[in-house]
């Protein structure tokens, strides 16, 4: 079952503290996006850059703003939801991605991975290569997901930044690539796009680890960026969500340990490759 609790553990230890937990409940009430988890450190640097940037002094000063003016509580999802992007940013991950996922996957006649906080066609456009390199691509379905609408839309037009794709293709060529990265991709209204193809069996959702149940069975659940921000109530739910989607010797990538290496998870899991964040569900 998911852990039950509350969401937030830390009790405020002076105003700022405070007006930071009204602002994210007052988010999470008249938004639905459920930032109340996270590690308030982190939360508190993006706000004070917003506070900067629109000129208000405190937090209080920005929460107004934000449940009253549309456009500043949009800036404000996006702030806290965006995660830094990149192409095959880690050879050493993707390739022991590659070795500890390709005899799972084709062990299985219709295998599903989950990408879960998925906000940039990167995410899940490496992954759909590596499979497409290993013949699995037609076989296999990808949910990509994210809490953030905007970011997920923007997401599923696998578009990236022209000027990106010479570092890119150095990455994907140490990762182990097999072929040109300029096969897997176009360019169109001066930016790079992922081949129609290479999307076409990745689905999109709107979720929200936070709050939503498990919804399918997979056979690799990949989640990278994200969990280094969550507190630990929210890390302890986020495992639980993906233990209970995952059958018996699955895979799960996620950044370092992540709490996979402290009860009850240490005993539920085997490093496939710690370093890269690789493990294996055995119980």
């Amino acid at each position: 079952m998911v852990p039950t609790g509350p969401i937030v553990e830390d009790q405020p230890h002076d105003v700022e503290d405070l007006e930071v937990d009204l602002l994210l409940e007052g988010v999470f009430r008249l938004f639905g996006h459920d930032f109340r988890g996270y590690q308030r450190e982190p939360v508190k640097r993006r706000l004070h850059a917003m506070m900067k940037d629109i000129g208000a002094t405190t937090i209080s000063a920005l929460q107004e703003q934000v449940l009253h003016q549309p456009a500043t509580a949009a800036a404000l999802l996006r702030g806290l939801s965006t995660r830094p992007a990149a192409l095959f940013d880690d050879p050493d991950y993707y390739r022991s991605l590659r070795d500890a996922m390709v005899p799972l996957l084709r062990s299985c006649p219709s295998p599903r991975i989950w990408v879960a906080e998925c906000v940039a066609a990167e995410d899940v456009c490496g992954l759909a290569i590596l499979l497409a390199e290993e013949g699995l691509h037609d076989r296999t379905q990808i949910f990509a997901t994210a809490e953030n609408p905007c970011l997920l839309e923007e997401a599923s037009d696998g578009s990236f930044s022209l000027d990106r794709l010479s570092a890119y293709a150095k990455n994907y060529e140490e990762s182990g690539g097999k072929r040109s990265l300029s096969d897997y991709c176009d360019e169109r209204h001066g930016r790079a796009v992922f081949s129609a193809q290479l999307r076409s069996n990745i689905t999109w959702a709107q979720y929200s680890l936070a709050t939503d149940a498990s919804f399918n069975e997979f056979q690799l659940i990949v989640c990278r960026r994200a969990m280094p921000d969550f507190g630990a109530y929210l890390q302890r739910r986020t495992l639980q969500l993906f233990y209970e989607s995952m059958p018996l010797f699955g895979i799960l990538s996620v950044d370092r340990s992540d709490g996979l290496m402290a009860a009850p998870f240490v005993s539920r899991y085997k490093p496939l490759s710690a370093e890269s964040g690789l493990y294996r569900r055995v119980a």
